[in-house]
């Protein structure tokens, strides 16, 4: 059997579920809670005073690795941001750790992804900062869009038609793959027809946070039905 550890927002609804359903049955995932309600640069910094408390106990499961389950939370404060919060972790647990935005970056890399188009639930005040995160890892933005979304709880509830309108109305073309952003945002039962859809790669936030996850320990899996990513384990 093997543990994986989650730091997620309080109101977070999505990941964990994702994640039992993308893993085989001799996984299993354990979360740990970080208070937060609205994805906001207040918030997202509020929630990370919480960090080592919660890696901490979080520990005492004897999980293989942390994965912090917030792409914003863990790119707000910019470049370098992703790699702080897992050094914290680290030094709080005793476990290797992931950041989801840092994840997403070494994913789309893993698939020489270079121009990306960039969907995501929201607001401009994160949309801004994420823009720039990516831009300063070295990725060509096609397009970005987000919906607007703040509450993390109606985040969770964006539902399939909704999530295929955003992605399907980015200008793609010229993009070398697509990002889905935020652990919180419903994707994995999108991914493969978006693919077959676009004919781009796509990635999500929890895909790309469970396969670095899994590479950080080691752990080498093929996963089927959840997008190019994760079928090249």
């Amino acid at each position: 059997m093997i543990r994986l550890g989650l730091l997620i927002p309080s109101s977070n609804t999505t990941m964990e579920p994702e994640f039992y359903r993308m893993l085989p049955k001799e996984f299993t995932v354990h979360a740990a809670r970080l208070k937060l309600k609205s994805v906001t640069v207040k918030g997202l910094a509020e929630m990370e005073r919480k960090i080592e408390e919660e890696a901490s106990k979080l520990a005492d499961t004897d999980v293989s690795v942390i994965g912090y389950g917030c792409t914003s939370g863990s790119l707000f404060k910019g470049l370098g941001h992703d790699l702080e919060i897992e050094q914290r972790i680290e030094n709080a647990s005793g476990k290797p750790a992931v950041a989801a935005a840092g994840a997403v970056i070494k994913a789309l890399k893993s698939l020489k992804i270079k121009k990306i188009a960039v969907a995501t639930p929201y607001i401009d005040e994160i949309n801004r900062l994420e823009r720039q995160f990516l831009a300063l890892n070295g990725f060509e933005i096609i397009d970005f869009k987000g919906l607007g979304l703040s509450s993390n709880l109606q985040i969770g509830r964006v539902n399939r038609k909704t999530l295929l309108k955003l992605v399907l109305g980015l200008n793609y073309k010229e993009a070398d793959g697509i990002f889905i952003s935020c652990t919180n945002l419903p994707t994995i039962d999108v991914i493969e027809e978006l693919e077959a859809k676009t004919k781009k790669p796509v990635i999500s936030s929890n895909t790309a946070t469970l396969w670095a996850m899994l590479k950080k320990i080691g752990v080498s899996i093929r996963i089927r039905g959840y997008g190019t990513l994760l079928r090249r384990m």
